[in-house]
């Protein structure tokens, strides 16, 4: 008796719900999940390196140059510290100022010039890359951000770690 008047209940609340223009069916309830998750899964985010339609880019930026934007150690033997210097020309309009420079692993190492470049200057970016702990292929990015147009330019570095065994050879 007492199951047969809960059940008797149950569907009575529900078509009184029903009866007053609540859309609680499956359709509209999965309808209101739904726009949630698409609102949670995919956020609208203003992101400050992309120029946006409406912008248009300032001819008068300093634009960074590099000579090469990637560069290859070849072998690098075990346990060994290796640079390259990248030279950048600023081949805009106005003083060319890098804000930082970080790399892609705690093993690659950045160094830059710290001081304003002036239009047609040259300015470096030395990479130093430790192999203790590596071995085989590596490749590693170091991304220079700068008030260029993007703002981020990446460069890469990479070689070969060679073992022990390998390096004896």
């Amino acid at each position: 008796m007492k199951l047969t008047s809960l059940l008797a209940g149950a569907l009575l609340l529900a078509a009184c719900n029903r009866d007053k223009g609540a859309d609680v069916g499956t359709q509209g309830m999965n309808a209101a999940a739904n726009q949630a998750a698409d609102a949670t899964a995919n956020p609208t985010v203003d992101n400050p390196n992309v120029v946006g339609e409406s912008e248009t880019p300032n001819p008068n930026a300093p634009v960074m140059t590099f000579a090469e934007q990637e560069f290859d150690f070849k072998d690098i033997a075990a346990d060994n510290k290796v640079k390259h210097t990248f030279e950048f020309t600023n081949t805009g309009k106005s003083p060319l100022l890098i804000a930082d420079a970080t790399a892609s692993c705690g093993c690659t190492t950045p160094n830059w010039t710290k001081e304003p470049i002036a239009p047609g200057a040259k300015g470096t970016l030395e990479v130093q890359f430790d192999s203790r702990g590596k071995q085989g292929l590596i490749s590693k990015q170091v991304n220079v951000r700068a008030n260029t147009q993007p703002s981020i330019t990446t460069i890469t570095i990479k070689g070969n770690v060679l073992t022990g065994a390998t390096a004896a050879k």
